[in-house]
């Protein structure tokens, strides 16, 4: 059974998602595969809208297919920013990189949930729903 003070401890109650994951030392890193993630499935979607087979893409970035795999590869964030920028300039597009204040990102996010949650619903009127009494 548990002491007072170790349910104390685990109890991540009221927390942001961020936070737990900074006390556990893996923010950064689950950060970087969520990023790595979003790129990967940037560029399959964008080979999937121009039909381009994951062949045709290795040759055009003059390299293997085993290394486009990787590049591919959701959870492989090894992958260097130049090679990233060549599979985007291969499928017509631009790798757009930004460093943004993490605090200043944070505020307006709570700002723009905040706003959110105040709006009232919407109501849709759709022809031909009116109830006749």
């Amino acid at each position: 059974m548990r002491t007072k003070a170790e349910k104390k401890a685990l109890d991540h109650s009221g927390s942001t998602f961020a936070s737990f994951l900074e006390e556990e030392g893996m923010r950064e890193e689950v950060e970087a595969v969520a990023t790595k993630r979003v790129l990967a499935w940037q560029l399959s979607q964008e080979m999937g809208r121009q039909r381009k087979t994951k062949q045709a893409m290795a040759r055009e970035l003059q390299t293997s297919r085993s290394q486009l795999d990787r590049l591919l590869d959701p959870q492989n964030i090894s992958v260097s920013l130049d090679t990233m920028s060549r599979a985007a300039r291969a499928l017509g597009k631009s790798l757009v990189i930004r460093i943004s204040d993490r605090k200043a990102a944070r505020t307006r996010r709570s700002r723009v949930a905040a706003v959110t949650a105040r709006q009232p619903a919407q109501r849709i009127h759709r022809p031909g729903t009116e109830k006749v009494l």
